[in-house]
């Protein structure tokens, strides 16, 4: 009991000392110009603004919840849905939303996703990327989880694929595997994501939004120790092989379900 409540109060304090917000979360266009810029420069997509994903966080459930956080691999879980830059940090978080909810529908309990469809993200106009000719959106990327929307692009469907949504597809996947890879990264570096968290609700609310805010410092910090070049993928081009980095081991951050929409 006492281990826990020191852990309690140093995430207190990990969360406070980041204002309540674990992550530096863009507010004008030149913001999220940086951001596109250093997708394209290191990924080669062009005006992309994050990669998004969503993983159950697994918790051991408040008595008589039911099946309130029961989710589709037969467990309790909370939400942590996060975007994430082409540096591997959190540029958004949020915590919380119960597992039973349907996977694809996650994203809409978040200030997020309310902000991106009412259009007060303060996301740029398109632009034209160098070497494109023709103008582009900006958007976010994630994989079949998600609904398509202008601003947010995932791969098509596997069925009837031509030669350029073949090519699409890859750039789409080689880009949106920063946040599994971000992900891993947390999820081996903070071992209480390797079983049930036991704690109140509003507690687990605490550490999990302290780890991704401490995962951001020591990015920026340390990141040679705490994500050594090991932790990401890496691609041999000639043979067409690709190495994966950490990534989330089972039971650990379970991918949300996807969408067949």
């Amino acid at each position: 009991m006492e281990r826990e409540l020191l852990s309690l109060h140093t995430s207190g304090k990990i969360v406070s000392v980041f204002k309540d917000e674990p992550c530096t979360f863009p507010k004008t266009e030149n913001d999220w110009k940086a951001i596109a810029r250093e997708f394209e420069d290191k990924w080669n997509f062009p005006n992309c603004l994050g990669a998004v994903d969503g993983k159950h966080v697994q918790i051991v459930p408040p008595h008589n919840s039911g099946s309130y956080f029961y989710n589709y691999k037969c467990s309790h879980s909370l939400v942590l849905l996060a975007v994430v830059n082409a540096n591997y940090k959190f540029i958004y978080c949020h915590f919380g939303t119960n597992g039973r909810v349907s996977d694809g529908g996650v994203i809409e309990y978040t200030t997020f996703y309310d902000k991106l469809k009412d259009g007060t993200l303060r996301i740029p106009l398109a632009s034209e990327p160098k070497n494109s000719g023709r103008l582009l959106p900006y958007v976010f990327i994630g994989d079949e989880a998600f609904a398509l929307r202008e601003d947010f692009l995932k791969p098509f469907s596997q069925k009837q694929l031509n030669s350029e949504k073949r090519i699409f597809n890859y750039r789409l996947s080689r880009c949106r595997r920063i946040v599994e890879n971000a992900f891993g990264i947390l999820a081996a570096r903070f071992r209480l994501f390797h079983t049930a968290i036991n704690m109140k609700l509003e507690n687990i609310d605490k550490v999990v939004l302290a780890c991704c805010a401490l995962h951001n410092f020591l990015r920026e910090s340390s990141s040679d120790y705490y994500s050594p070049p090991t932790s990401f993928d890496s691609e041999d081009i000639e043979r067409g092989e690709i190495q994966l980095g950490l990534r989330p081991e089972p039971n650990t951050l379970v991918n949300l379900q996807s969408s067949h929409n």
